[in-house]
């Protein structure tokens, strides 16, 4: 090949980026071939301190600094509303958006069974506790409008059945296929404020088959 081997192996390592084909690849190992040492030192640095001092938060999943992070700690959210969404991503999108104010739980995938995901059964268990006993008037299942984010829906509904609160789904305004993350500002309050409720039935209320 015409590159050397560790230009490849850089272009490869960025390639594995989710949205980032062979093409992008190359212009980001170029890019920063072409900066200053500083700036590789402070990325490397960066990448490194990020990985040492960043983990879940205990109570809803957000990555933190801190334990609780700042949005369960913060005294100032509405703690009796709870949207569950499938990752991080989305939980940022909405905060940047500025459309919500309560409380969130990440489950940190989804279910996908041509891609052989499913959400894992500690992260559900984990949420039924919280809903359980976190005291909310209604959770939001706030998961993708696709297949994928239907079949989320459709098992974490199935885990909060009995545990009591009101609980809603993001209306529509989303595009069918589309995601949370790259949703703007508009059509996410438009889906959070149409929001509409899920009818559980009696005998799932109860428990039964």
């Amino acid at each position: 090949m015409s590159i050397s081997e560790p230009v490849e192996k850089l272009m490869k390592l960025f390639s594995r980026f989710p949205g980032v084909g062979d093409k992008t690849a190359r212009r980001f190992a170029l890019f920063l071939l072409q900066q200053p040492g500083e700036f590789s030192d402070e990325l490397a640095f960066t990448i490194s301190e990020v990985r040492e001092n960043t983990f879940p938060c205990s109570i809803c999943g957000n990555l933190t600094t801190e334990d609780p992070c700042p949005v369960c700690s913060d005294p100032f959210r509405d703690r009796g509303t709870l949207c569950v969404l499938e990752n991080v991503e989305d939980m940022i999108s909405i905060e940047q958006a500025g459309v919500f104010s309560g409380l969130y739980f990440i489950l940190g995938g989804r279910v996908s069974p041509m891609d052989g995901e499913d959400l894992a059964p500690e992260r559900i268990a984990k949420l039924r506790e919280y809903a359980t006993r976190g005291g909310f008037r209604e959770i939001i299942i706030a998961t993708n409008p696709s297949v994928e984010g239907d079949l989320t829906f459709y098992a974490v509904l199935d885990s909060l059945k009995t545990t009591g609160p009101r609980i809603t789904r993001l209306a529509f305004g989303l595009p069918l296929g589309g995601t949370i993350g790259y949703a703007d500002r508009v059509t996410l309050h438009a889906s959070i404020e149409s929001r509409v409720d899920v009818r559980i039935p009696e005998r799932n209320r109860e428990g039964k088959e």
